[in-house]
């Protein structure tokens, strides 16, 4: 059931990302009618069921519509640089075991076809601070990490005057303190709570040292 809702990839972009969402609707028949819904003009590359089985709605070479207005470093058009994968969740719910199994199968060929490091999988909150919030606080980051699958950061506490400036050189967009830090914390501290703090400084410093996002821009 190929969604019809795709395009070209703009101005020559190749995939460098891999978004990550959750569908936020009851069921994974409802999820697949509005990616493939016209009127909707929304989709996703994948769309990856409770059970782990993976179903392609767009082509990898098309850009498909999952990401809408955000940034990840330098990237401003996410849809044309990024694979989307959605995983039927409403939102609320823990991820089943045999579904992210099925998530870290099709990563690793999502990756290896695109030659996408494990800094380059990010999460639709990362790039849409404030506007989108999945795959949400119950997404198993860490998990993924160890994996190879992405990234997580060393426990290391820094100053926390310096945690604006090392989010961004991890890649997130220019958005206010208050969203950074929120979205920063939904993938990496969920819970905390407070004003910034000496972890997520230590956490996005750490990021930033070892994954800056111009070196994989670079295609390092």
């Amino acid at each position: 059931m190929p969604s019809p809702n795709r395009g070209a990839r703009r101005n020559g972009a190749v995939p460098r990302l891999v978004v990550i969402h959750y569908t936020g609707m009851a069921t994974v028949a409802a999820a697949r009618a509005r990616l493939c819904d016209p009127a909707a003009e929304v989709s996703a590359h994948w769309l990856v069921d409770e059970a782990g089985h993976a179903e392609a709605l767009v082509d990898e070479d098309a850009r498909a519509w999952h990401a809408g207005a955000g940034a990840w470093g330098a990237i401003k058009d996410v849809n044309s640089a990024s694979i989307g994968i959605e995983l039927a969740n409403p939102g609320d719910a823990p991820f089943p075991a045999r579904q992210m199994a099925g998530l870290e199968r099709l990563l690793a060929g999502v990756m290896d076809r695109w030659r996408i490091p494990p800094q380059g999988v990010i999460g639709h909150s990362d790039m849409a601070p404030g506007r989108k919030g999945d795959p949400g606080p119950r997404f198993d980051w860490r998990g993924l990490a160890r994996a190879g699958l992405s990234v997580w950061p060393e426990a290391r506490p820094a100053d926390p005057g310096g945690f604006r400036a090392a989010a961004r050189a991890f890649g997130y967009p220019d958005v206010p303190d208050d969203l950074l830090l929120a979205a920063f914390r939904l993938r990496f501290r969920p819970g905390a709570q407070g004003p910034t703090d000496p972890a997520d400084a230590g956490a996005a410093t750490n990021l930033a040292l070892r994954f800056p996002v111009d070196v994989m821009a670079a295609g390092a």
